[in-house]
C-alpha cells in the first residue's frame, strides 16, 4: 500500500501537471491570435484599460501575487506557535493528571490540571504574539520597496504597484524592468529578455511583436510572449497582459519550483548546534528512563520524567528567539533607511568583511552635470552637444543619468526647439558588450542620419572618420592620437568622457542593427562631472574601522575612477580594468584581490567574476549597485544590496535595499547586522551550556537519590520560566567591542563554550542537592517535595541570573549593562520563582514550602556559582581571546 504522505505527494503533483497544462494551453492560445481578436478575447483596447474596468478585474482576478505554496498564514502561524514538542509533552501529561488526580481520586484536585494547561495557553500565546509581530515587521518594511508598473489607464501612462496589475493592461517596458506578468508583445524594439530563472537559458532571448511561431515551440520559446520572473535586458516593448499571480507560468510552478533556498554559514550553524542539541536529548531519554526506572522501580513515571528532560534540552525557544532578533533587528536598520528584504541577510551584513560598490552615486553625489560639450581638440562646441541631445532625447529605452544630464543642459540653450525638425524611425539599444546606443533620425528634407555615443574606446572602434576643423578626415594615427589625447586630459582630471559620433551614408529601408554601427564619422566628446560625496571618505574610514574593506568595481573609465577613488580614502596605487581581468585566469585573479582596490572599465559578467574571487579567497562578500548591470554580482555576492531608486532586477535581485545611496547608511546597518547577530549567539551559548549543565546533574541525581529530582511538570514549568526570562533578549544591548569586527558562525566556539561553561552548573546543582539533603533535611521519599522545591527554585533563578553573566565579557551591570526588555524578564522571571517557592503557592507544582533558611543557604549558592562563571570567564577569554 502506497503510504499517505506519498499518496498526497502524488494528487498533489498530479494538481501541479494538470495546472501546468491548462496554463499551456490557455498561454499557447493566446499567442496565435491577431491582435483584434486578442484584445476582444482580453476585454480591451490599444489604449488600455479604464480605471473603472482595471478596479472591476481586479475584484474578478484578485491581486497579482503569488499565493501558492504560500505558507506564511494566520492559521499556519498559530498552529507553529501551538503544536511544538513542548506543548505536545505538557498535554499529554495533563490527560494523564486529570485521570490520577480528578477521575481515580476521592477528592478530585483540578490545581494541577489547571497549572498544565495554562503553560501550554501562555506558552503558545507568547509564541504566536511574536510570530505576529515579526511577521508585522516584514510585511510593513516589504511595502516600503515594492516595484511599480507602467500602465494605459483611462489614456494616460500611469505608474501603479506590480500586484495592482490586471489581465488586459497595457503595460510600456524599457530596459531594467520585471516584467510584472505574463504578456504578449504587441510593439518591440529590439527587445532582449533574460528569462534564466524559468529557462535556465543564460542569454538574453530576443522578442517581437509580429507571430512567427511555430505551434511546435516550447511556451518560452514562443517570441512574441513575456513571464513574470524575467526582465528587460536592453531595448523596450509594449505588452498586453495575459495572465497574473498563479494563474501565470511562474505561478503555476510555484510549487515544484518552491524547494529549500541554500542556507547561509548562520543558518548551517544554527542547525549544527540544533543537532547536537537534540542527539543529546536522543541519549538522555534512554539512559535517564533505564537508570531512574531500575533504581525507584516506576516505569510510568521514569518514562515521563525522561521525556521531560528531554523537552527541558529541546530549544524549542530558538525558533522565536531567531525571528524575534531578526525582525527587530530588521526594524531597527529601517530608522537607519536600511530594509531588509531577506531577514536571515541581516547577520551576512554583520559578516561582510568585503563590499564591493559601483562607484557613481556610492561615492559621488549622484548629480551628473555635463560640463564639457567640445570636438576632438577639446574647444567648446555647440555641435557636438546637439547631436548628444538629439541622440538622448530620441532614444526610448532607460534614460540614465548621462542621457537626462545632456537633455538638461541643451534645454538652458533652448535647442528643444530643433526637435521638430527629426523624427526617429529607428534605433540600436545600448548594452553592456557594445557599451553604445544610436538613433537614426530623417530630417524634414528626407535626410537620414544616424547618431551614436558611448564609451570612448568602443567608439573610436567604429569609427573610421573624424572631423577636424570642420573637415571630414580619415581616422589615421595622427588624429586618433589628438582625439586619445584630448580625452585623457579631462579624463584624468575626473571628468567622465562620452564620444559623440554620426554618419549620413544610411540606407534608406529595413531595418537597422549593430552591423550598422560602422564607418562613424567621430565628431568630439561630452564630458560629465560627479564630484565624489562629502560623507564618502568618513564612510570608507568607519567601514575600515569595523573590519570592512571597500573596493569599487565600476564601468567607467580608470582615469575618472581614479581621481574619485583617491579623493575618497581608497587604496588606488595598484588597479585593474576589465581588459585586465579577462587576461587573467582565475588564480591570478585570486592573487589579485589580496591587494586591488579598484577595478575599472568591467562588464557585468567581470564584476561577477572579482566577486567570486574575492568569496574563493574566503571572504564574506557585500555588493552594492543599482543598474542592469550589477544583477549579476548582486546575484553572486554573499549579501546584494541595493537602493529604493534601482531598477527592477536590482532591487529584486537584492537581499537589502537603501533608502538612501549613502555608504554611511550603510555602516549604520552593518552594526546593527553585528548586534542582531550577537543576542542569537548569546541565547545559543546559553541554551547550549545550559544544557550540557543539566544532563550531569539529572544522571548524578537519578543515579543517588531514592526519587525524582523534580517532577515533570515541574521542569517543563522550570523550562518554561526560563524561556521567559530570555524573551528580552533580541531588545539586548551589545558590548562596543563587539561590534567593532565581523563575525562569522564558529561552531567550534559553541562547542569550547559548552564544555567550559556546562560542568560550572553542574557542581553547584550537586551542591544545592547536598544542602537540601543534609543540611534542611529533604533526605526521604515522604519529603521529595521538599527537595523538589529547592532544586527546582535553584536551578531556575541561577539560569536566570547567569544570563547577566553570560551576555557580556565585561562585569555585568557594572561595566556593561542590560536593556530593560531583558532586565524586567529576568527580574520578573526570579521574582515569580522565588514567591512561588517560598509560599503556599508551591503546593499547585505539589511542591512543599521552603523553609525561610533556605533563603540565606540559596544566596550563598547564587552568589558562589556567580562568582565561579565570572573565574571561567576570564580563563576563557585569555584562552580563546574573545568570550562570544
Amino acid at each position: 500500500m502506497i503510504p499517505v504522505k506519498l499518496f498526497k505527494k502524488e494528487v498533489i503533483n498530479k494538481k501541479i501537471q494538470k495546472s501546468k497544462q491548462d496554463m499551456d494551453a490557455k498561454l499557447r492560445y493566446l499567442a496565435f491570435l491577431n491582435l483584434n481578436e486578442l484584445f476582444e478575447r482580453l476585454s480591451t483596447t490599444q489604449a488600455g484599460l479604464t480605471q473603472d474596468e482595471a478596479v472591476s478585474k481586479q475584484h474578478e482576478y484578485g491581486k497579482n501575487i503569488i499565493t501558492i505554496g504560500n505558507k506564511n498564514t494566520v492559521w499556519h502561524r498559530l498552529k507553529e506557535a501551538v503544536i511544538n514538542p513542548f506543548n505536545m509533552i505538557l498535554l499529554v501529561i495533563a490527560v494523564i493528571t486529570y485521570f490520577t488526580d480528578v477521575v481515580a481520586c476521592s477528592k478530585p484536585d483540578y490545581l494541577t490540571v489547571v497549572i498544565i494547561l495554562s503553560l501550554v495557553f501562555i506558552s503558545g500565546l507568547v509564541a504566536f504574539v511574536q510570530s505576529e509581530r515579526s511577521n508585522s515587521a516584514a510585511e510593513k518594511l516589504s511595502k516600503l520597496i515594492s516595484n511599480k508598473a507602467d500602465v494605459w489607464r483611462d489614456g494616460k501612462l500611469t505608474e501603479i504597484p506590480i500586484d495592482e496589475v490586471v489581465p488586459g493592461d497595457i503595460i510600456k517596458l524599457s530596459a531594467g524592468d520585471m516584467l510584472p506578468a505574463d504578456v504578449r508583445f504587441i510593439s518591440t524594439k529590439d527587445t532582449f529578455v533574460a528569462q534564466a530563472a524559468l529557462t535556465g537559458e543564460s542569454n538574453p532571448v530576443e522578442k517581437f511583436s509580429n507571430v512567427h511561431n511555430n505551434n511546435k515551440d516550447g511556451l518560452t520559446d514562443l517570441s512574441n510572449l513575456g513571464f513574470m520572473g524575467s526582465n528587460i535586458v536592453s531595448g523596450s516593448a509594449t505588452a498586453v497582459v495575459l495572465a497574473i499571480g498563479n494563474d501565470t507560468y511562474f505561478g503555476s510552478m510555484a510549487k515544484s519550483l518552491s524547494g529549500d533556498r541554500s542556507k547561509n554559514s548562520f543558518e548551517r550553524g544554527v542547525d549544527s548546534v540544533s543537532n547536537l542539541l537534540i542527539r543529546m536529548m536522543l541519549v538522555m531519554i534512554p539512559l535517564v528512563l533505564v537508570i531512574n526506572g531500575f533504581a525507584k522501580g516506576n516505569w510510568i513515571e521514569a518514562l515521563f520524567f525522561s521525556i521531560s528532560i528531554a523537552v527541558g534540552l529541546t530549544p524549542e525557544m530558538l525558533p522565536v528567539i531567531i525571528t524575534t532578533t531578526l525582525a527587530k533587528g530588521a526594524v531597527t536598520m529601517s530608522k537607519h533607511k536600511v530594509i531588509v528584504r531577506t531577514l536571515s541577510a541581516i547577520q551576512t551584513f554583520g559578516e561582510m568583511d568585503v563590499l564591493c560598490t559601483d562607484k557613481t552615486g556610492t561615492l559621488t553625489e549622484d548629480k551628473i552635470v555635463l560640463e564639457k560639450y567640445m570636438n576632438v581638440h577639446g574647444s567648446d562646441d555647440l555641435r557636438i552637444l546637439r547631436h548628444a541631445y538629439l541622440n538622448s532625447y530620441f532614444q526610448t529605452g532607460l534614460k540614465n543619468l548621462i542621457d537626462l544630464a545632456i537633455i538638461s543642459r541643451a534645454e538652458q540653450y533652448e535647442l528643444e526647439t530643433i526637435l521638430k525638425n527629426y523624427r526617429c524611425v529607428d534605433e540600436i539599444p545600448f548594452d553592456f558588450s557594445r557599451r553604445r546606443m544610436s538613433v537614426v533620425l530623417v530630417d524634414q528634407a528626407g535626410k537620414r542620419q544616424l547618431i551614436t555615443k558611448g564609451a570612448v574606446e568602443e567608439m573610436l572602434a567604429i569609427s573610421s572618420f573624424v572631423e577636424v576643423n570642420g573637415r571630414v578626415m580619415p581616422m589615421d594615427e595622427e588624429t586618433k592620437r589628438i582625439a586619445l589625447e584630448t580625452y585623457k586630459k579631462h579624463n584624468t582630471e575626473g571628468l567622465r568622457m562620452v564620444a559623440v559620433a554620426q554618419k549620413n551614408e544610411v540606407p534608406d529601408s529595413g531595418s537597422f542593427g549593430v552591423a550598422d554601427e560602422k564607418d562613424m564619422v567621430l565628431i568630439g566628446f561630452v564630458g560629465f562631472l560627479d564630484p565624489p560625496k562629502e560623507s564618502a571618505k568618513a564612510a570608507i574610514t568607519a567601514l575600515k574601522d569595523h573590519g570592512v574593506r571597500t573596493v569599487v568595481l565600476t564601468g567607467d573609465s580608470e582615469g575618472v575612477a581614479v581621481k574619485v577613488c583617491g579623493k575618497v580614502g581608497v587604496n588606488t596605487s595598484y588597479f585593474l580594468t576589465g581588459v585586465d581581468v579577462e587576461g587573467m585566469d582565475d588564480g591570478d585573479l585570486l592573487e589579485a584581490v589580496k591587494t586591488c582596490d579598484l577595478f575599472a572599465k568591467l562588464s557585468p559578467s567581470q564584476k561577477e567574476r572579482v566577486v567570486k574571487a574575492f568569496q574563493a579567497a574566503g571572504h564574506t562578500v557585500g555588493y552594492m549597485g543599482d543598474g542592469i548591470n550589477d544583477a549579476p554580482a548582486l546575484r553572486q555576492a554573499d549579501v546584494g544590496i541595493s537602493v529604493d531608486s534601482a531598477v527592477d532586477i536590482a532591487k529584486e535581485t537584492a537581499d537589502i535595499i537603501l533608502l538612501e545611496k549613502d555608504l554611511m547608511v550603510l555602516e549604520e546597518g552593518v552594526i546593527e547586522g553585528r548586534k542582531t547577530f550577537g543576542n542569537i549567539v548569546k541565547y545559543i551559548k546559553m541554551a547550549a551550556s545550559g544544557n550540557i549543565s543539566n544532563m550531569i546533574s539529572v544522571i548524578f541525581a537519578s543515579i543517588f537519590l531514592p526519587f525524582l529530582p523534580m517532577l515533570p511538570v515541574q521542569l517543563l514549568t522550570q523550562n518554561l520560566l526560563c524561556d521567559f526570562s530570555q524573551m528580552g533578549m533580541p531588545f539586548d544591548s551589545v558590548d562596543k567591542e563587539y561590534i567593532q569586527k565581523p563575525r562569522k558562525w564558529e561552531t567550534g566556539s559553541i562547542k569550547s563554550f559548552m564544555a567550559f561553561l556546562g560542568p560550572v552548573g553542574s557542581v553547584f546543582d550537586i551542591l544545592c542537592f547536598a544542602i537540601m539533603w543534609w543540611v534542611i533535611g529533604a533526605n526521604t521519599v515522604d519529603l521529595a517535595p521538599l527537595f523538589q522545591g529547592g532544586w527546582f527554585v535553584f536551578g531556575t533563578v541561577s539560569q536566570v541570573l547567569v544570563i547577566h553573566m553570560i551576555r557580556t565579557s565585561k562585569i555585568p551591570f557594572l561595566q556593561s549593562k542590560p536593556s530593560l526588555p531583558l532586565f524586567l524578564s529576568t527580574l520578573i522571571v526570579a521574582i515569580v520563582v522565588l514567591i512561588t517557592g517560598f509560599s503556599d503557592f508551591a503546593i499547585g507544582l505539589d511542591m512543599y514550602k521552603l523553609p525561610p533558611i533556605y533563603f540565606l543557604w540559596l544566596i550563598l549558592i547564587l552568589a558562589g556559582y556567580l562568582l565561579c562563571v565570572h573565574v571561567i570567564k576570564r580563563i576563557y577569554i585569555r584562552k580563546y581571546g574573545e568570550w562570544m
